[in-house]
């Protein structure tokens, strides 16, 4: 990808300055070796979510299923997508996610439900968790966006389907699309943002889940 100015170069201390993010070495000072030829490795970045609920979110009784996210190969990575334009997607350089881009949505949500304390059971689909429900999301979109301005700004879209296993059918579907602009065209601003719109995705997410389920159980 072309150079960027600040696009993937940073210092240390720039990215324990991150707020909302917490920001992971990728090797530990002074273990392992370098690859001769391939350069340092990449600094890692997570989200720790911390979304605002509504205070009459309802308490549940029922257990849920956090399935995989799905989403295209240009975001099934645990690179840090941008684009400069709709149709080209590029990643900055020397900085990742902690992990591909659907697993970690997979993680912040559970984490959501799970710090709400508002329901009685919550897992990956990996867990011995046996769900009256079952959350399912495709990520749609996840990525730092240069269309305007020198400072671009973020977006996180995706897709959710919440399933009954007992009735096998769909109770509710809702697409949840959330962004920001960066403070600077720097990564760990970038990141910030990415915390902040996860954070208003979150805020809305959970509820919803929580308040279709419900419906859903008066039906049935």
């Amino acid at each position: 990808m072309p150079h960027r100015k600040n696009s993937g170069y940073f210092s240390r201390r720039g990215l324990m300055r991150a707020m909302g993010a917490a920001p992971l070495v990728g090797l530990a000072s002074g273990c392992g070796s370098l690859v001769p030829g391939q350069g340092p490795p990449p600094d890692l970045y997570r989200l720790k979510p911390k979304p605002q609920f509504p205070a009459d979110m309802p308490h549940v009784d029922w257990q849920l299923e956090v399935a995989t996210p799905t989403a295209p190969a240009s975001l099934d990575t645990p690179r840090i997508a941008l684009l400069h334009n709709p149709v080209q997607v590029e990643y900055y350089a020397r900085a990742n996610w902690v992990d591909r881009v659907p697993l970690m949505v997979q993680s912040v949500i559970v984490e959501a439900f799970e710090t709400s304390d508002r329901i009685l059971s919550v897992g990956r689909d990996s867990t011995d968790v046996r769900p009256d429900y079952v959350l399912t999301t495709d990520v749609r979109d996840f990525q730092a966006e240069y269309f305007a301005g020198p400072n671009p700004a973020v977006r996180v879209g995706i897709t959710a389907k919440l399933v009954s296993l007992h009735r096998r059918s769909v109770v509710a579907v809702k697409a949840f699309d959330r962004g920001g602009l960066a403070s600077a065209d720097r990564i760990e601003a970038v990141v910030n943002a990415f915390a902040t719109a996860c954070d208003q995705l979150l805020a809305d997410l959970v509820p919803w889940t929580l308040a279709g389920g419900e419906a859903d159980r008066k039906t049935s």
